[in-house]
């Protein structure tokens, strides 16, 4: 089956767990024509580079703009409409060179990707999207939830993106009642790495910061007791009992399985591997992202690890001293990806 498939480029969740569907749809004999923004485009063409049945083209897609781990709306704005003439531009070229040039698909299935999603409706083409977001909207939630204002402009916002695919699969450690036809939850979906990976407790706290632009982030770690390897700040060097790591996809799941504790953004895919490997996650979700806070508030209420709107000294530090190192894995049972990937084969079998 000839497949266009889109991979949203803002954060890296979306662009790694692709790359464990794409490899396995490859695997099946699918051809494959990916199209893919910003950071996600240069990940999946190393990943894939050669590979028979695979093209990638690299599309324009919005991105967003952060400081102090707070989404910045204006400079979001300001910078996504000064790139907007040329982004729609490649866009057009891509739909020409990879869609009607040499793929013509009979399905689309999108990372939470709008280019070929409109791709898909305006070819009246069966759309299946894959993600965590539309969680937000096709599922119903508790009222401690659902009765923050910021719940409703969130499902808003994911309700007109991607909107009448032909069918949802929605990634998640939480199982809320499903509320709309044609969606189907499935756990997460986790890369071969975090599969292998043997839980081993260790000394050390992993951090992970989704926005560089974060400079008061060391100095409140040094002020706590304990080492730290931070991952995301795009630095290097140690800074006292804070250790700066550059980017190695082995390098960070090697510091993740052997963290005593984790401390990290509301992002959906590291807080799954957490959850998957048992290792206590306190969350800080960026302000004004509430997908990043409904992630954390379901992680506190399942057990897997706390929360708080805001890096706070002593919540962190508390939080460090009672689990530590402990296996909050209280009800969850790990799986690997077939049963995902049985969901994925059966909608396109039925094709």
């Amino acid at each position: 089956m000839r497949i266009l498939y889109g991979v949203v480029g803002e954060g890296m969740g979306h662009a790694t767990r692709s790359r464990v569907v794409i490899d396995h749809l490859l695997t099946e004999g699918h051809q494959l024509g990916v199209v893919a923004s910003d950071r996600a485009f240069p990940f999946l063409r190393a990943a894939f580079d050669g590979r028979p049945g695979f093209s990638i083209q690299e599309i324009h897609g919005l991105h967003l703009d952060y400081e102090d781990n707070v989404l910045s709306v204006g400079r979001s704005v300001v910078s996504n409409l000064g790139e907007a003439p040329m982004g729609i531009a490649r866009n057009i070229a891509a739909w020409f060179d990879t869609v009607l040039g040499s793929l013509n698909p009979d399905v689309v299935v999108s990372d939470f990707e709008s280019w070929a999603w409109f791709y898909g409706l305006n070819q009246r083409l069966p759309v299946i999207s894959i993600d965590n977001m539309q969680i937000i909207n096709r599922c119903s939630h508790p009222k401690e939830i659902t009765r923050d204002p910021s719940f409703l402009v969130a499902k808003a916002a994911v309700k007109v993106k991607l909107p009448m695919a032909w069918h949802y699969l929605v990634t998640t450690f939480f199982y809320p009642e499903v509320r709309k036809e044609r969606t189907t939850l499935v756990p997460p979906i986790l890369r071969p790495t975090i599969l292998e990976a043997k839980r081993e407790p260790g000394e050390h706290v992993l951090v992970y910061q989704t926005g560089t632009n974060n400079p008061g982030l060391v100095p409140f770690l040094q002020r706590l007791p304990g080492t730290f390897r931070v991952y995301g700040l795009g630095l290097e060097g140690e800074r006292g009992n804070v250790s700066l790591r550059p980017f190695s996809e082995q390098g960070f799941v090697d510091d993740l399985r052997t963290a005593r504790a984790a401390v990290a953004g509301g992002g959906f895919s590291l807080m799954s591997e957490c959850v998957h490997l048992g290792v206590p996650l306190f969350s800080v979700p960026i302000d004004g992202q509430y997908e990043q806070e409904l992630n954390a508030r379901y992680l506190t209420e399942l057990g897997y690890g706390d929360w708080a709107p805001r890096f706070l000294e002593d919540r962190v530090a508390a939080f460090l001293a009672e689990r530590s190192g402990g296996n909050t894995r209280t009800a969850y049972v790990p799986q690997d990806n077939e049963r995902t990937f049985g969901a994925v084969d059966s909608l396109l079998a039925s094709l």
